[in-house]
């Protein structure tokens, strides 16, 4: 009698379970939601870059004060994800959506009156801030509506940051040519609107805690591992981290300067360059998209592995085309590079189950943010050697992605799974 009470009771809370808390369903809308605001989140941080060379004419800066702007926002950002990841895999916290959103709006409000360096400088970091909230935890949103569908909704999250990122350059063509730094004003409305979506998808994301399953399922994917597999997986989210590093920083090479050696070698204006650029995002952004089920398809390691060792060959191309296949090589080589840009989450949440949050700050928040540790650099040796001579050295990096295949293949991840017992 007291089974059949406790299967009624199942029954009932089952019932009354606020839909899409299925763990074998696939939730698109809160999917589409995220990415939506992924979008928005990226496109105003991605504005930052694509008005450097506008900071530089307007504020006589050097290369070396680009390369310091650069880092502060995406140093900011990395840093402090993986802080928010393993805070929110402690205690899950919804409100840090619309709260990073907040963040983000306050930088650009910032932005739109900054009259000197240092006040650019104060903006750039509260636009990292919130870029830091909303990563992580717009990861394990995208992972809790995912369904058996990781790959495609990982793809369907990132697609929409992407395509954020994408719209930068043709933003700063449209908006901050015209108007200047003030132009910043109209992104607190496109900022205000993601806090709107984030209070919506927060909302769902507490009833899914209040459910209990989410968090068993995640509790039970958290055994730790045996020390020697311990080892192989410290040592493979090591390697993951450097090649995303590598990816990272030549995305900062052409996403924050190429536009001056455009500029420099074919004599385009600020607003003819940004098209360039945009050629290269937006086809990083469609990469994206079907970089997952690619994955889903041929293994997420041969894919990473693709996605940089296809683009080398190009890579190396690059700095020697014309200007009609530089605008060619580009595009192959945005969509061809960020293929992976999802694939590597979620392999490394197949190396770490469990760890949605730690996992997303280290792989999209570390280890990409590093790459405003290589705008710095590279704004340094651009001020000493110029910008064509570093955009070759740089042409080099993808040529490291073939360090790829020391990862171990998506079989083995499945092998100690089953070893560990941690299959979520």
């Amino acid at each position: 009698m007291s089974t059949q009470n406790s299967l009624t009771k199942d029954a009932t809370a089952r019932s009354k379970a606020p839909p899409g808390l299925d763990a074998q369903s696939t939730v698109y809308r809160i999917l589409i939601a995220i990415s939506l605001v992924h979008l928005f989140n990226d496109s105003i941080q991605s504005v930052i870059p694509a008005i450097f060379p506008i900071l530089k004419d307007s504020m006589h800066l050097t290369y070396t004060q680009i390369g310091w702007i650069s880092f502060a926002i995406n140093f900011t950002a990395s840093i402090m994800q993986p802080v928010v990841g393993w805070f929110a895999d402690k205690k899950p916290t919804p409100s840090i959506l619309p709260i990073g959103m907040g963040f983000t709006f306050t930088g650009m409000l910032l932005l739109a009156f900054a009259d000197s360096y240092m006040a650019v400088l104060i903006s750039v970091i509260f636009v990292g801030l919130g870029s830091a909230a909303f990563h992580p935890e717009g990861s394990r949103v995208s992972h809790m509506a995912a369904g058996q569908r990781r790959g495609l909704a990982q793809s369907i999250f990132q697609v929409g940051g992407n395509a954020g990122q994408s719209l930068a350059p043709l933003l700063t063509r449209w908006i901050f040519i015209p108007f200047g730094l003030f132009g910043a004003i109209g992104f607190t409305g496109i900022a205000a609107m993601g806090i709107a979506v984030q209070i919506y998808i927060a909302r769902w994301y507490g009833r899914m805690l209040q459910s209990g399953g989410y968090l068993r399922r995640q509790a039970a994917a958290r055994r730790a591992p045996n020390p020697a597999l311990r080892k192989k997986i410290t040592a493979a989210i090591t390697l993951l981290i450097l090649l995303v590093f590598v990816r990272s920083w030549y995305i900062a090479s052409i996403g924050s300067f190429y536009a001056f050696n455009l500029k420099d070698t074919f004599a385009l204006s600020t607003e003819d360059a940004q098209i360039y650029i945009f050629l290269f995002l937006a086809a990083g952004a469609l990469g994206t998209f079907f970089g997952g089920p690619l994955a889903d398809r041929f293994g997420k390691r041969n894919l990473i592995f693709l996605s940089m060792a296809g683009a080398a060959p190009l890579a190396l191309l690059l700095p020697y085309a014309n200007l009609f296949w530089t605008g060619v090589l580009l595009t192959i080589i945005g969509f061809i590079m960020l293929s992976s840009f999802s694939v590597t989450v979620v392999y490394a949440q197949m190396l770490i189950p469990g760890k949605i949050g730690t996992v997303s700050g280290l792989i999209t928040g570390l280890a990409f943010g590093m790459g405003g540790l290589g705008a710095l650099v590279l704004g340094n040796w651009i001020d000493v050697f110029g910008v064509s001579p570093v955009m070759q050295m740089c042409s080099f990096l993808p040529l490291l992605g073939i360090f790829t295949f020391l990862l171990p293949s998506d079989k083995l991840l499945n092998i100690w799974a089953k070893e560990n017992g941690s299959e979520e």
